[in-house]
């Protein structure tokens, strides 16, 4: 099966209430086959609305966590319902988690205490973990690194660090994933990046509803619209856009532990 994979998309909330199935029949008609939907939108309800969404459904598969902006509420009762939910069959990896240092939303402190947890519940339940960071590349680094976190492995998610955070995630065995931002016209540096990377260890996502692509930029985004991520990077590694999507869908199968013969959006 040739599979196109959207890594990272928030469809739980209210942007997509009032058509949501519309937008996966776009995805579908996109030629996406499998999303992975992301619980840590806003606190912990996003994880009981995504699990919601996903169970049961063909192609679809869900994470569990805190965002960091949420950090401070992370406590032990929190962290033993999210280890029951990350026991589902649909449920692939652990976050988003990580560290913001540049909203600050929750205090530092409490991010990388909430980061290290969710580490820990990934080694327990035997899953990758999805990293969030801004601003905050070194501490970043240095949690994996103490954290262990390459012996369940992750991706830093919509990626716009540097080249020498990308090459400290790729030596832990992470993975790399590229949103919208990889074609906006003031992404060079990141698109010079993306040039540089292995190409096993790169993912695409929307990070929907947000950062929607040039030329979709300003709108909300949905899955559909990861074609022109996928579109970026085919420019730039000069490959067919098909051979982007089987490149970043592979990798993400890999990634995720989903089997070659896991039901797709399509199958019926």
């Amino acid at each position: 099966m040739s599979v196109f994979i959207d890594s990272h998309a928030h469809l739980d909330g209210p942007d997509f209430d009032t058509d949501r199935e519309q937008v996966i029949e776009r995805a579908r008609t996109a030629g996406l086959t499998h999303l992975i939907c992301i619980g840590a939108s806003d606190g912990f309800e996003s994880n009981e609305r995504t699990l919601a969404l996903v169970d049961g459904q063909n192609g679809f598969y869900a994470t569990v966590g805190i965002h960091p902006h949420d950090a401070q509420i992370v406590d032990e009762p929190m962290l033993n319902t999210l280890e029951t939910m990350a026991r589902h069959p649909q449920v692939v990896a652990i976050g988003e988690t990580g560290l913001d240092y540049y909203y600050d939303q929750s205090p530092r402190e409490a991010q990388r205490k909430a980061f290290a947890s969710f580490m820990t519940l990934a080694q327990k339940v035997g899953k990758p973990i999805i990293v969030h960071t801004r601003d905050a590349e070194e501490d970043t680094i240095q949690l994996l690194k103490d954290s262990q976190a390459d012996q369940t492995g992750g991706v830093l998610h919509c990626f716009t660090g540097t080249q020498a955070l990308a090459d400290a995630a790729i030596a832990l065995g992470f993975y790399i994933s590229f949103s919208g931002i990889v074609t906006f016209k003031s992404a060079e540096a990141l698109r010079e990046v993306a040039r540089n990377l292995p190409r096993e260890r790169v993912l695409v996502e929307t990070d929907c509803p947000y950062l929607a692509p040039v030329p979709k930029r300003g709108k909300r985004n949905e899955p559909s619209f990861i074609v022109h991520t996928v579109n970026q990077l085919a420019n730039l590694w000069q490959l067919d856009p098909s051979e982007v999507r089987a490149i970043t869908g592979n990798n993400a199968m890999r990634f995720f532990h989903i089997g070659d013969d896991s039901p797709s959006l399509t199958t019926t």
